[in-house]
């Protein structure tokens, strides 16, 4: 028999930490390892399978174009492309106009950090403290945890850091020299933590005030995944930029920035030879079309309240949480103590979960998990939490 983890020990560099299963099959919210062991699974590719693996729907679209076309330069029209760029802005916050379409969520940043630079001719941006944005320079110097950092600098300069959700701290910041101000509105990878109203209204009206584009990064909490198309809806909040990647495709490498028309980037300043392929458009617009079709938005949020009532029932007495956070089908269960042994005692027990720092456990589910399968989730986080 292949000993497949062998093979990838050997020819891949050791960067990714990695679990003691090859994956080999996936359907829906679940997955299968290469000894036949089912998973439930609440990673979804990180957050990347919002419509379930393998998804009909999804699937079909992509042999579809497969058998047609994968591959066309930006230097040429396409007729899919064109339809996901109608599609994607149609589901937009309505001041959003405009889009470039990439290949990941690091990128989406990169591209968002240039042209609020080249539009504004400033240089400086403010970020949160605990904010994750991607591995790449740009979306990396953006990024707070000094981990990622370590052994990489010197950075992109220009980049600082203030508390989230302390506007006072952050209008200090702003001055002449800033060029946007780059926010989440779910700390994903910084442990579940939920912008507030009144603060994401404060920096709205500053960045009006003072000429600061305001970015938004959704490559996690977009496509439904809180239970709104996008995050920001929660907060009728128009940004300058909604960066996006992850579900847009359901799993396939894809990005895109959405931008006003505030934002003015000059022909051959940027660009991406993969990015607004055929076969990842034809993808994602079955997948907008599977959101759309099944409200997915509104199911997402009715599961979401499900799932959290009733972690808040099996864990409210676990001596080992301090706290259950999350909008929709995004949640953390931040612990008293390490993380990671209880990640693997979840995963022995069938449950596939995240770290989101070193004390939170995090759940991504896919969207189309079913009641049963969630209440599933919790008996064995129960079983594992509490005892």
């Amino acid at each position: 028999m292949t000993n497949y983890k062998e093979i990838e020990d050997e020819y891949t560099l050791p960067i990714y930490p990695k679990r003691d299963a090859v994956l080999v099959k996936g359907k829906n919210a679940k997955v299968w390892d290469s000894n036949g062991k089912e998973y439930l699974d609440c990673i979804c590719g990180h957050g990347s399978v919002n419509v379930g693996h393998c998804n009909e729907k999804v699937t079909q679209a992509i042999k579809e174009q497969s058998q047609k076309l994968v591959s066309c330069p930006n230097s040429f029209y396409n007729d899919q492309r064109a339809i996901l760029l109608q599609k994607l802005l149609s589901i937009a916050p309505k001041n959003l106009k405009k889009a470039f379409l990439c290949n990941s969520g690091a990128e989406s940043i990169e591209a968002a950090i240039k042209f609020a630079r080249i539009t504004t001719r400033r240089t400086g941006f403010i970020c949160a403290m605990r904010g994750f944005h991607g591995r790449t320079m740009g979306a990396l110097s953006a990024t707070y945890n000094e981990e990622y950092k370590e052994g990489f600098g010197p950075f992109v300069d220009g980049f600082s850091f203030v508390p989230f959700n302390d506007f006072e701290k952050l209008k200090e910041r702003a001055d002449e020299k800033t060029a946007g101000i780059i926010l989440e509105i779910v700390q994903g990878e910084g442990g579940i933590h939920i912008a507030e109203e009144k603060y994401l209204k404060n920096i709205k009206n500053l960045c009006e005030e003072k000429g600061i584009l305001l970015i938004i990064d959704e490559v996690q909490t977009g496509f439904c995944r809180t239970g709104k198309m996008f995050a920001c809806g929660h907060f009728n909040l128009e940004p300058d930029l909604l960066c996006l990647a992850k579900s847009i495709a359901n799993g396939l490498p894809m990005g895109a920035v959405l931008c006003s028309d505030k934002i003015k980037v000059q022909t051959n300043k940027h660009g991406t030879t993969f990015g607004g392929n055929p076969l990842a458009c034809a993808a994602a617009i079955a997948v907008i079309d599977f959101m759309l079709e099944n409200h997915l938005d509104k199911e997402t949020k009715e599961k979401g309240d499900f799932l959290f009532s009733r972690l808040k029932e099996a864990l409210g007495n676990s001596e080992k949480v301090r706290e259950i956070r999350g909008r929709g089908l995004m949640v953390g269960i931040e612990l008293k103590e390490k993380a990671k042994p209880y990640i693997t005692e979840l995963m022995n027990e069938g449950l596939l979960v995240l770290p989101a720092g070193s004390t939170v456990i995090r759940l991504l589910p896919s969207l189309t998990i079913s009641h049963e399968e969630l209440e599933k989730v919790v008996e064995i986080l129960k079983k594992v939490l509490v005892k």
